[in-house]
């Protein structure tokens, strides 16, 4: 049976972005996923079911989101 268990995730995702604020939340998931990647690569996965495909490209990808979103915070709080 289909679990849809992604929306659950993704609304989730959309509560704490809306009491946290935007920025902050994207940095925080952003550097979960890069962690999450990296160790990933580490055991041997080289391909990923994300629109990006390498992982190198997904690591990078998140690591550009994750300091976007530590770059508006801070300026958000200056």
């Amino acid at each position: 049976m289909y679990d849809p268990l992604r929306f659950c995730i993704f609304t989730t995702i959309a509560l704490l972005a809306w009491i946290a604020s935007p920025p902050v939340v994207v940095a925080v998931i952003a550097g979960i996923g890069v962690g999450a990647y990296i160790r990933a690569r580490r055991a041997g996965l080289t391909r990923s079911r994300c629109v990006l495909g390498d992982t190198r490209l997904v690591i990078a990808y998140l690591a550009a989101a994750c300091i976007l979103g530590i770059v508006y915070t801070v300026k958000s709080l200056l």
